[in-house]
């Protein structure tokens, strides 16, 4: 037990202290150890470090991170607007509308919520601005809509659950994110759009009454760009390529659309994006290595399960300890980013599902859903970081109009409790789920 409280006191502690959270991970384990077993466990240290980042399906994270840079600078943003413009018109609230249409479209192809909101609001934002919207809304739409990229496939966060889980299927994780991803972009979509009505934000817009392109000419140049999602999930449906496999065709394709259909993307262009896409990776992969140690610490010593007994000898209903569950998940989205969740949680909260016989693809979902919520939740949220800083707002003046969006996903969490078929029900269609 001493070394259990050691363990974590240890972990909270160099949080506290402003510790990066992968150098929090790997000393809070080596405290552990050293604490509660002798100094020879700590040969296991480099083996378990090793050991968490040497799996196949993780070479995805990388490669689909490199998608988003690659597809961020290869123009598709841009054109993506101009289609989804093109449907939406010109109406009071319609900009901020396009602006979570591409947030989906764009998730479908990088897989990561940063990368989508740095992208969508670089194009975004100085339009929204000149038609009369805030910048701080802006920023929260933007950072808000974003989140569905957890939950749209490809998505890390499911990537790394589906690795850390036994028993779970990728290609059944991205099927059943897929209509939550879709209906939180429209739970999002209503409060924006009645609050841009009763401020009368983007009235500019609805003036606008400009020579308009015709469809054809809309379709064709954003056509390369929707055709990434339809590669990436065609793929894994027809099982020509693994999600991993899916990941590579994705890099390449970007890369062939940059360079010779859009031709905006130069040489130069692609070395940067290897570099900024590296340095991205090695932040997500220094983080699930140290996390091996602080887990193989935490499942030896037993603090996992301690804890877990700890939960469940608070109330025997399975709904109450669910919704206990998710309280204390959206608490930690405010302060860690999602890969960090599903490090720390899963060696808990998989005893307790499977000792309810929650379905784990269900629950993958729901704890992405989660992590959604903390990318455009304060006090740390890392979505919104990114869209405020290119707005030019301190993250204090979002606040107002994020927790808006907050409420709305928060009620279609509620809502993906209540009804498990909103997310089981296309994995099972497709044969990955029985």
């Amino acid at each position: 037990m001493t070394a259990n409280v050691f363990l974590i006191g240890a972990f909270l502690l160099l949080l506290l202290l402003g510790t990066p959270i992968a150098v929090a991970l790997g000393l809070s384990g080596v405290a552990g150890i050293l604490t509660g077993l002798d100094q020879y466990a700590l040969g296991t240290v480099g083996t378990n470090t090793y050991n968490s980042i040497a799996k196949y399906p993780l070479i995805a994270i990388p490669l689909f991170v490199l998608t988003g840079v690659i597809f961020e600078r290869s123009g598709v943003a841009r054109r993506l607007v101009e289609f989804a413009a093109y449907f939406v018109g010109p109406r009071r609230g319609g900009l901020a509308v396009v602006a979570i249409l591409v947030c989906m479209i764009m998730g479908g192809m990088a897989g990561s919520g940063p990368a989508d909101a740095a992208a969508v609001a670089t194009v975004m934002i100085p339009s929204m601005r000149r038609v009369g919207y805030p910048a701080a809304f802006s920023a929260s739409v933007i950072a808000s809509a974003a989140s569905t990229a957890i939950l749209i496939p490809p998505s890390i966060a499911l990537i790394v659950y589906g690795v850390m889980v036994p028993g779970t299927d990728i290609r059944a994780l991205f099927a059943a994110g897929l209509i939550p991803g879709i209906l939180s972009g429209l739970f999002i979509a209503i409060p924006t759009l009645i609050i841009s009505r009763r401020q009368g934000f983007g009235a500019a817009e609805a003036g606008e009454q400009g020579p308009r392109r015709r469809f054809l000419d809309v379709f064709i140049q954003a056509l390369p760009g929707l055709m990434a999602p339809v590669i990436i999930l065609g793929g894994l449906r027809t099982g020509l390529f693994t999600p991993t496999e899916t990941a590579v065709v994705a890099v390449f394709y970007g890369i062939f659309i940059g360079l010779f259909v859009y031709r905006e993307l130069k040489l130069r262009d692609i070395y940067k994006a290897l570099a900024e896409s590296a340095e991205t990776s090695a932040v997500i992969m220094l983080i699930i290595a140290l996390a091996g140690i602080f887990a193989w610490a935490g499942g030896t010593l037993g603090a996992f399960d301690s804890a877990a007994r700890g939960l469940l000898d608070l109330t025997d209903n399975g709904w109450v300890i669910l919704g206990m569950i998710m309280v204390i998940l959206l608490f930690a989205g405010m302060v860690l980013d999602g890969v960090s969740i599903y490090l720390i949680t899963l060696p808990l909260i998989v005893p307790i599902a499977q000792t309810y016989d929650w379905n784990l693809t269900w629950l993958g979902v729901l704890m992405a859903m989660n992590i959604a919520i903390g990318q455009f939740t304060p006090p740390v949220a890392v979505n919104l970081i990114v869209t405020a800083r290119i707005a030019k707002v301190p993250i204090e003046e979002t606040v107002p109009w994020v927790i808006w969006m907050v409420l709305a996903m928060v009620l279609l969490l509620a809502l993906l409790m209540a009804v498990p078929d909103l997310a089981l029900w296309l994995p099972k269609t497709l044969g990955y789920v029985v």
